[in-house]
Formats: structure tokens, sequence, C-alpha cells
């Protein structure tokens, strides 16, 4: 315990009101965390979008393979995110017919918010599909059988049923998602170093100015990381509660 609250309370005492109140004035860290929290936003909504029917699917059929692709979902956890950002770069480069295809339609992944939030769906949606996925498994499947007896298709099923019975790991799903996507900096320092997000800023201040000028950025980017955290702690209280329900 004493290993990791030490650090961490050393960080947020360490700078002085004074300078805290000066860093939340400044322009530049109010850009670069506000636009952590959009391309992390994002990247979360993406994941719920795309993330959903790939957890429901995993959660509901066993297929040819079935394991293979859950293997793939977790690789991006397992790769070294400086790594991340290389290859999404040569696959989205002028070399690259993918690349090539996407400049001629004017998207531009490198140095652009665009790139950012690739970037962040890439190392966040594990986490998003693995808490759908456990959050449709705790739904018994004799629960949309019974709606489909009753007449009900599949869509509606799902609508009705399941996905009322699921919402809190769907929920605990989008914000681990943002959280880890807030957090990321090796593959974004790759992608993208302008326009900076707030860990990029955090290196970019400690590299030019030392630990006077950048720990009152780190220690506003741990207040919105605890935010999130204790928002996902609640979501689990409340979602055990409602398991321990008779």
């Amino acid at each position: 315990m004493a290993f990791i609250l030490l650090p961490l309370a050393q960080m947020i005492f360490a700078p002085s009101l004074e300078s805290m109140g000066e860093t939340l004035a400044d322009a530049d860290v109010r850009r670069a965390v506000g636009l952590s929290l959009l391309a992390s936003g994002a990247a979360a909504g993406i994941s719920l979008l795309f993330g959903t029917p790939l957890a429901y699917l995993l959660a509901r059929r066993e297929f040819p393979g079935r394991k293979v692709v859950e293997s793939l979902i977790d690789l991006p956890i397992m790769i070294p995110h400086p790594v991340v950002g290389i290859a999404i770069l040569g696959l989205t480069g002028r070399n690259h017919w993918l690349g090539r295809a996407l400049q001629s339609l004017g998207v531009q992944i490198m140095g652009t918010v665009t790139g950012i939030i690739v970037v962040l769906v890439f190392v966040g949606l594990p986490f998003y599909v693995n808490a759908a996925k456990a959050g449709f498994q705790s739904v018994p499947v004799r629960l949309e059988k019974a709606a489909r007896t009753l007449g009900a298709t599949g869509w509606q099923a799902f609508w009705r049923v399941t996905l009322p019975l699921a919402w809190r790991s769907i929920l605990s799903g989008v914000i681990m998602c943002m959280a880890r996507a807030i957090s990321e900096f090796g593959a974004v320092i790759i992608v993208a170093y302008h326009p900076m997000v707030a860990p990029v800023m955090i290196y970019e201040r400690f590299t030019a100015y030392g630990l006077k000028y950048s720990q009152p950025v780190a220690v506003w980017l741990i207040a919105v990381s605890l935010f999130l955290f204790l928002l996902l702690r609640l979501i689990s209280r409340r979602e055990e509660a409602a398991l321990d329900r008779p």
C-alpha cells in the first residue's frame, strides 16, 4: 500500500496551491486536458458502437476460432505502446495502400486528433469488450429464450432483456476504456506530438522545465483519472448490490 500511496501523495501535495491555480489558468493546459477528455470519450464511444456486437457474439456463441479472436482482442494490452504508434503510422502512411487511400479521401492520421483517437481506440477497446462480454455472460440465456418464446425478435430480446441487465457492465467498460485512453502516452507521442494531449504535455514540460512545471499538470490529470476511478467503483458497488438482491 505504501509503495502505491507514497508516490501519489508526494505528487499531489508537492505543488503549491498558487502553482495549481496558475496551471489551471494556463490555456495550453486546459486545451491539453480537454483534448484528452474529448479523444478518450470519442474512443470510448467508438468502442461502444463496434465492441458491443463483438462482446455479445463472444458471450453467446461458440464458433471455430473463438479463442483466437479473444486472444487478438487482448493483444493490444501486451504490445509495447510505442510499437503500436509505429505500426499505425506504417499502415496509414503514404507508403501503404491504405494510407494513400485515406489521404485521397482527405483523412490525415499523423499529427491530427483523428490519429490520436485511432490510437486510443486501439489501446482501449480490449478493456471495453472484456467488460461488456462479462456483463452479457452474467445474463442467463434462458431469459432471452423465454422472450423469444413469447414472440420477441432477437433484437427485441437483446434490447428489452439483455441490455437492461448488462448495462452496468457496459458502462463500466466505457469508463475503463476512457480511463485507459486518457493515460496513454507511448503510442500517442509517436502518432501526434501536436496537438498535445495531457500526458504528452506533462512529458514536454518535464523535459523542458523539470518537475516544478510538470507536477501541477500531472496533478490535474490525476484528479480526472481519480474521478473516473471513483465513478467506476460506484457503479461496481451498485452492480454487486443488485446481484445480491433476492
